[in-house]
Order: structure tokens, then sequence, then C-alpha cells
């Protein structure tokens, strides 16, 4: 037994700059992820996809290659396990899209038809590239319009499909000045580093799932869930995840190795390659959005209109909500906002960094700017005098907004006050310059959650929840809560994430994953060390408390609670060649408490970053004879890189949460909210062209050509 030694409280851990714990692991390699870990007996499925478009399966050719070296069986709607799909799960009914080899109908190209395994990686793929599948095609239709007959609105990840107050068309009429517009964006895609890979097998009647995702549990009650088990017999990990993004849930890959771990009786692993990606994990769907805004002379508004037309797939709606954005931003008398749908033969869109506000955010910020023009008023100064009193849709307050000081400090620390607001005058050589400003906004929620904390034998402290760090750093952010928690110094506790043994936890998703964490470890911990006041001594077993913030968190006041900032663009526009370059970016965000300013740096860059990227170089198109991506690969997809990433700092204004034990709010995706509009800001400024398509291809630079 040891004596119990929390003690005083030690120097406070959150809000000091900290290296990952993991980080000397990750960059020696000794950090295993999901793709990586050996397991004895292992085979390797290779997932076939459908090269049409839409139709049915007429015949699987597997008796060709199942004589090939090395495979063990080929599955398909003809052998494959039956799975159920009518089940709710934690983030509503599944796409369809995962339960795999089900049926003969093809819904979309890369659809997955087949599953090929083999005893090594290599031998898995030549037959799946060898199988030879029969399809009976039929006619499709994949192209993205501005409008469709058939489009409808439904609610989305944003809220209610529709919201509506006062008369739109009156409040127009009356005012001063009015803008009416249409701003697009294209199919985008998740891309993250490690690509998705799972390895599934049985040990002793219990499934177990090693897995790259955002959350354990999650992925864990789905698959017991499809397949009819009982949940306490299927395990799930994912101790290390390379980028998620969104595109990390449930996919047709750990399905797929789920059913041929079961139909072998050995470990199955199967990886995703790049191209399948662009099929099969999901993007962000192209955006046609219409923004309509009236004003008064002063530039307050009267009128504001969002509508959102995004598209789904014909067997899943998922609705990419680009109005919700503007239900938080902007009040006036008349607000009416849209998120309309439309189902084309593509594959399911999904949740992808930011969904909403990021395309959302192009076309009002944009909208914005272009209403500051034609009011003769500067850009920040017209946000601040639309500043909402209360959350312009729900009518409640705001837990704390403090977008007007991230705007004051955004602009002393930019220069704003030097800016000459007339487009097209400077110059540097044969590039013509510009700056831009957007507001963001993410909302800053939690979910209930589960922890445990134990004081061990040794003095040290083992924190175990089922959280995911997929690059946030979340595993050292909860490092530092559970040591200020606990009135220890970080080097004596030990944070175990990426088991579903753990219990219930949220996901890492919705910028509410370290939130959500952090709230039920402080509840264990401050728990724990009130324990360990009243004991001597610790038992060689140590003592262990669990906390449950299910009451905690559903005790709270309705509010609006968001994360906002103000970001910050430099451009330089080459309107000979249309080469347009980012020289500088800056964000100042009042996102909570920041835990970590290390990490929490590279979350804000990394999310501007994105930003660049996605004004300038992102789109994936699709073709219309085929139905399929041209170029689906970081070769033909274009992401900004690092000669295209100028100087971009980030920073924050004092903003904890007061409802929060630790004053957290979010920041994992308010990063990339407002970026684009930004930088397309700064183009206008630059060439006194506005350009309300993304991205500003070069192509589209030289058509538009500076104003004359």
């Amino acid at each position: 037994m040891t004596t119990t030694t929390t003690g005083t409280r030690a120097a406070e851990a959150v809000g000091t700059a900290h290296t990952r714990v993991e980080g000397r692991d990750k960059v020696t390699g000794a950090a295993r992820y999901a793709g990586e870990i050996p397991f004895a007996g292992l085979a390797h499925g290779w997932l076939v996809l459908s090269t049409i478009t839409r139709g049915r399966i007429r015949s699987v050719e597997a008796d060709t290659v199942l004589g090939m070296p090395g495979v063990l069986t080929v599955l398909h709607h003809g052998n494959a396990p039956r799975v159920d799909i009518d089940y709710v799960g934690m983030l509503g009914k599944p796409d369809p899209t995962v339960a795999v080899f089900q049926h003969d109908r093809v819904p979309h190209a890369g659809w997955p038809v087949a599953l090929v395994v083999a005893e090594t990686s290599e031998q898995a793929r030549e037959a799946a590239e060898a199988l030879v599948v029969n399809y009976e095609e039929e006619p499709h239709d994949v192209t993205f319009p501005g409008e469709h007959p058939d489009a409808y609105t439904a609610p989305g990840p944003g809220g209610p499909g529709v919201t509506e107050k006062g008369d739109l068309e009156a409040e127009l009429a009356a005012s001063a000045v009015v803008l009416d517009a249409e701003y697009t964006t294209p199919e985008e895609h998740h891309n993250s580093m490690e690509p998705h890979a799972a390895t599934a097998l049985w040990d002793g009647g219990r499934l177990e799932v090693v897995d790259s995702n955002q959350g354990t549990v999650w992925v864990a009650s789905e698959l017991a869930s499809l397949f009819s088990l009982d949940p306490d017999s299927v395990r799930v990990r994912s101790e290390h995840v390379g980028g998620g993004f969104g595109s990390k849930g449930l996919r047709a890959h750990q399905v797929a190795a789920v059913m041929a771990a079961t139909a072998l009786s050995r470990p199955v692993r199967v990886v995703m390659t790049r191209r399948q990606l662009f099929s099969l994990a999901g993007y962000r769907s192209p955006t046609t959005q219409r923004i309509r805004l009236g004003a008064d002379a002063e530039g307050r508004l009267r009128a504001l209109e969002h509508s959102c037309l995004s598209r789904t797939s014909t067997v899943f709606d998922f609705i990419e909500s680009g109005a919700g954005v503007a239900r938080v931003m902007y009040d006036a008398p008349a607000h009416h906002t849209a998120n309309r749908v439309v189902q084309l033969d593509v594959p399911s869109p999904t949740f992808m960094r930011a969904p909403g506000e990021a395309p959302g955010s192009f076309a009002l910020e944009s909208a914005l700017d272009e209403l500051a023009e034609r009011c003769g008023i500067d850009p920040i100064e017209l946000r601040l005098r639309n500043e909402p009193e209360l959350g312009p849709v729900s009518g409640l307050p705001f837990s704390t907004r403090r977008l007007p000081a991230c705007f004051r400090e955004g602009a002393r620390r930019f220069g704003w006050a030097d800016r000459d607001p007339r487009p097209g005058l400077r110059r540097d050589g044969r590039w013509l310059l510009g700056t831009g400003t957007a507001a963001a906004s993410f909302g800053a929620g939690a979910a209930p959650s589960t922890a445990a904390a134990t004081a061990e034998a040794d003095g040290t402290f083992t924190v175990r929840i089922s959280a995911a760090d997929i690059g946030t750093g979340a595993r050292t952010a909860l490092t530092l809560v559970a040591a200020d928690a606990l009135h220890v110094p970080t080097d004596r506790v030990r944070v175990r994430i990426g088991d579903s043994e753990f219990g219930p936890a949220m996901i890492a998703g919705g910028s509410m994953g370290t939130r959500s964490w952090a709230w039920a470890v402080t509840a264990a911990a401050e728990e724990l060390r009130e324990r360990l006041a009243l004991s001597d001594v610790i038992p060689p077993e140590g003592i262990t408390v669990r906390s449950d913030t299910t009451e905690a968190i559903g005790a709270l006041a309705q509010q609006e609670r968001h994360s906002f900032g103000a970001q910050f663009a430099e451009v330089a526009v080459d309107v000979a060649t249309g080469e347009v370059r980012v020289r500088r970016m800056l964000g100042i965000f009042a996102a909570g408490r920041i835990v970590n300013p290390l990490t929490a740096r590279g979350q804000f860059v990394g999310g501007m970053i994105w930003g660049i990227s996605m004004a300038l170089h992102e789109e994936a198109v699709r073709d219309g004879n085929t139905g399929a991506l041209y170029g689906a690969d970081l070769a033909g997809y274009h992401v900004a890189t690092n000669a295209d990433v100028p100087l971009v700092e980030a920073d924050w204004v004092d903003d904890p949460d007061p409802h929060d034990p630790v004053g957290i709010k979010g920041i994992g995706e308010i990063g990339i909210v407002g970026a684009a509009a930004a930088i397309a800001n700064a183009v206008w400024h630059a060439t006194g062209v506005r350009h309300r398509s993304l991205p500003i291809r070069p192509d589209r630079v030289l058509a538009a050509g500076p104003r004359a």
C-alpha cells in the first residue's frame, strides 16, 4: 500500500504550452496505426468497386480468381453474411452504403461489389483487379445544377430545413440597399493522411476490431447493431488516428473486414486506397447558395435570406446545412433560411470539417462584404453594426459572444486602419494587392460522456476514457485537465484513450470532443481527489472513480453557445497569368479557455490553411458520362502545399465559457470558417472583381480580369 499524495494544488497545467505526450512515439515510429499492428494468421482483404454508375450486377466471376495464388475467398452479394440496417444509431440511421454485398443494385460509381481476401495484400490486390463483374447498366444523372425540380427542404446537422420570421419581400422593398447574389462551392474531399484501415477478428466469441476512427464506442455500437450482436461482445480499439475530419465513422471497409473474419475464422485487415476513399469515405457536397440582403442607408439589415442547395445520394440523405451559419451570425426583422437537397446518382456525402459553416460562411461573408461596398461602409464596421443581442432564430441569449473583440484585435494587428477601401489600387510590380476580412462562428456543444480515474499504488494516476485523438492533441489536453483536477504535476498522469471498453463518450466531432471529455475527466478526477483526502493509503489495486456527465449536461440552460473568430487575408493577384497568392493571414478567435496553446494554435492554423486550399485549389469534378471523378487521387485533386502557405498567424482573446467546468468551448473547426471568404474578399479588393464561385482558379481570374 502507498500513502495518498495529491496534496496541495500544483501549478496550473491548463493554459500552458505542452508538447504532445505521445509525440516521441509518433516521430520515432513506436506509435502504431490501425494498418500497422501485427496479428498472427492475418489475411488481407481488397475491395472491388463498381465500374458503372447505376444498374445491377448480373454476375461476379469469382471462380476465376479463387484459383489465383493465396486467394482465400471472394465475398459478394451472393454469399456474404446478412446484416440489419433497420436501426437508429448514435448519429441516426446508417448510410446503406455500409451494408455491403446485400443486393445486386449499384446506385453510384465506386459502389462496393466484392471483397477479395488473400494471404497477402499484394495477392488480394492482384486478384481484385482480375475479378470480372458483369453489369446491366442503366442511365444515370450526376449533374448538380443551380436548381432542380426534385429538390426538397430537409433538416440536417445545422437544424431544421427552413426558418422564417418577418415579411421578406416587404423589408427588401423598403431597404435602401439590396443585394441578390448566388455563390457556389464545389465537391470537396477529406484526404486524411492515414488511410482508412480496419482489422477484425473473433476471440472466444467476441468480436474485436482495431480501426482508425473518430469514436470507438460509436463504431462498436454500429457494428453490434449491423450484425445483431450483444453490444458487450464487440470491442473496438483505435489508439492513434492520422486525421479524420469527419470521414472516420462506420464505413464499408470495417463491415467487410468483419464479414471476412466471420467467414474465414481468422483475422482480416481491409485498407482502403486513396482512390477508394473518393468513393467510400464521404465528402463535402457541392452547394449553390442564394443570398438576399436588404439594409438601410447605415448598413443595418432589414432583410436576410440565405438558401443553400446541396446534393446527396439516392440511398441516404445527408444535408450540407450551408444556411445554418446565418441563423447565428446576423439578425434582421425579416430573416429566412432554407437548406435544400437533391438526390443524384453519386456517393453519399458526410460530415467534413465545419460541415455547413465552411461553405455557408463563404457565401454569407462574401455577401456581407458586397453589402459593405454598396453601402460605402467599412466591412468590419458593417458587421459590428449588425451584431445581434440574441440568437437571430432561437431568440436565446449567447453564453458569450466576443466577435467584436476579435475584430478589434485583428484589425489592430493586421493594420486594417491603413487600408484604402478602394479596389485595384495597390501594386507590387506585376501583382495587384488586396486585403479582406470575414467573421467566423462554430457551435460549442457538449455531449454526455463517462470517464474513469484511478489512483495507482505507485503514486501515479491513470485516466481512461473512450476519446479519440485524431491528430488534434486531445490526449495531451486531457492530461493537462486531469493534472489540474487532481492537483498533481502532469508527469504523474497517464491518459488512456481509444478503447470502447472504457465506456460511452462523445466522438471526436463537431468541435465537441475535448469539451465533452474534459468535463467527464474533471468530474472523475475531482471526486477521486476528494476520496483520497479521506484515505490514508492506496491499496495495490488502486482506487478508481467513474463519472457520467449526462445529468450535468442535461441541466445546462438553453443558450446559444458558439466559438467566434475574425479572419484577415492579404493576397497578390497576377491578372496576366491568373495566379493568386495568399501573402499573409491572421485569425483572432474567441473559443473558450485554451487548454494547450501549442496544439491549439496548430488547430487554428491548420484550419486556416485548409481555407486557403478551399479558396484557391480544392475541386472534385465529376464526368457526366461516366459518373466518376476525374483524377480521384492527390495528383488530380489539388490541395494547398508548402509553397502555397504564407505567414499564417492565429491568436485568441480571453473567452472562457462560464458554464463549463474548465471553461472550454471548441477549436477544431472554426479555423476554416470564414477563411475562404476573407481570401475571396481580398481578391475583390485587389482586382475590383467579385468571385462568387470557388475555387478561384487562374482561368476564372483570367476570364474576369481586373475591373476597368
